[in-house]
């Protein structure tokens, strides 16, 4: 980078942290930064955080970038965040509580009532969302219930982010989704549901590439000019794919985090008969087919500390590489509980089949791990299906560096996994790439990419097909038993 070069920066308010990158008109990455915040759960099911946090965080965030860069020459922000977190906000436009962020499982009684009054196939079709209590309107109600004022206003955390940097109020169609109130086919808010759910303030809705300038105070504090773009963007999801490059039919996008959001592109709003996927707006054309694999990096850390791995989930991949797929158990990872997967239940339990005396941490391990790619797989033939082309799995997230899920998720599936493992904060890029794209007229540019910058390809290999369809038979048939167990 010389000096002076001019940069586009993107912040991603993730689940535990906010990262945040520079990027310069080629689109290479010349500075990042990382700042965790933590989660609280004062009562079962609860996953809060205090959007203060979110503010510190990304000051330091943007101080340590201003260490790496020349902050004099940040020309436009954009902003990705995780999806559904609620921030209440009083008519003043200040926080009124905690967030409830989208791993909170305390509202399912109030997105029933919500679905109830609308009607579940209804809602789908209109939103292309499978409304639960882990939508803002549902969390929104239970909060009115325990005493909040119904003339609170339903913000998303990155609606409430871009409130602080520019003083206004918006959302995108992407993050409007997981309010579940927005008509997928009329582009605007659903009145009929935000009645249902008793809901009269929300963010007016603005398209991804729309932007507003950085208020002056916030500029001043940072050392950047004042004024400069503030671009509204999308979904921690849609700028994922973005910046892995999904933005046409045929590639899938996964994100391996705390959960595994599998997406791939549609060019037409299209809902799936079976309700199999979410359909959400991505932030320049088309729409994503998604799938979100709950709590799978969450079921590695606890198999991690439930077998003493002193490395973690990094460590138990290495010690589940050890043991072959034959020896291990059969292992259904729905730990969270529930899944949103290509199943959409919320009363599927982890489980674990074939346990013997020579089972080993190493064959748990596996088969865990196998879980993991058995439900993936459902899900990602799912997008074939639907878009009707098949291209290669492009990865990202902390769940991307381990080997054996690549290799397992490439044999399983039959496809190509391309894995850049020296970057995991996709979001944060992609962020950066669409604002330079849109509020700087940056265009893409063919560039020699550096080795930290190539991926990392795994072909699938043909002699162990047989091996993983006849795995998912026996995973599928014993997720299909729990299920009739349960009716």
């Amino acid at each position: 980078m010389t000096e002076g070069e001019p940069l586009a920066l993107g912040l991603d308010l993730g689940t535990s942290s906010l990262k945040a990158v520079a990027v310069g008109e080629d689109g290479r990455c010349v500075a990042r930064a990382r700042v965790s915040y933590p989660t609280s759960q004062p009562e079962p099911g609860a996953a809060e955080q205090n959007p203060a946090d979110w503010l510190d965080a990304c000051h330091r965030a943007l101080a340590q970038l201003a260490t790496q860069t020349d902050a004099t020459s940040w020309r436009a922000i954009a902003l990705s965040a995780m999806l559904p977190t609620l921030v209440s906000l009083g008519q003043d436009g200040v926080p009124i509580g905690s967030a409830i962020t989208w791993k909170d499982g305390r509202a399912e009684a109030e997105g029933d009532d919500i679905a109830a009054a609308i009607g579940p196939a209804t809602l789908y079709r209109r939103t292309g969302q499978r409304f639960d209590g882990r939508y803002l309107l549902a969390m929104h109600a239970r909060r009115v219930r325990l005493g909040l004022t119904p003339d609170a206003i339903v913000a998303g955390a990155k609606d409430y982010l871009y409130e602080v940097l520019t003083g206004e109020l918006l959302t995108d169609p992407s993050t409007a989704s997981g309010y579940g109130a927005y008509d997928l086919h009329d582009g605007r808010w659903d009145g009929e549901i935000l009645a249902a759910a008793k809901v009269s303030h929300v963010p007016d809705i603005a398209a991804s590439n729309a932007s507003r300038p950085l208020r002056a105070d916030v500029a001043a504090g940072w050392g950047c000019p004042a004024g400069i773009p503030v671009v509204l963007g999308a979904a921690d999801s849609v700028l994922g794919a973005y910046g892995l490059g999904v933005r046409a039919p045929g590639a899938v996008a996964y994100i391996a985090g705390t959960s595994n959001v599998i997406l791939g592109h549609s060019s037409t709003a299209r809902v799936d008969d079976d309700g199999r996927f979410l359909v959400t707006p991505m932030a320049d054309d088309g729409f994503g087919l998604e799938m979100d694999l709950l709590a799978t990096g969450s079921a590695v850390e606890w198999l991690a500390n439930l077998l003493g791995v002193a490395g973690g989930p990094a460590e138990l991949a290495d010690l589940a590489a050890t043991a072959p797929l034959a020896s291990a158990p059969l292992v259904l990872p729905y730990l969270s509980p529930g899944e949103q997967g290509a199943l959409w239940d919320p009363n599927l339990i982890g489980s674990i089949e074939g346990l013997t005396l020579r089972t080993t941490p190493a064959d748990l391990a596996r088969g865990l791990i196998a879980g993991i790619v058995l439900e993936s797989r459902r899900c990602i033939e799912a997008l074939d299906e639907a878009a009707g082309a098949r291209g290669p799995i492009l990865m990202s997230g902390s769940g991307a560096t381990s080997e054996t899920f690549r290799r397992d998720l490439a044999d399983a599936t039959g496809r190509a996994v391309h894995c850049q493992r020296n970057e995991r904060d996709h979001s944060a890029l992609g962020a950066a790439l669409f604002a330079g794209r849109n509020a700087l007229n940056w265009t893409d540019t063919d560039r020699e990419l550096t080795p930290d910058e190539r991926p990392e390809i795994v072909e699938p290999d043909p002699r162990r097909a047989a091996e993983w369809a006849e795995r998912f038979a026996r995973h599928d048939e014993a997720c299909r038993s729990q299920q009739a167990r349960r009716q």
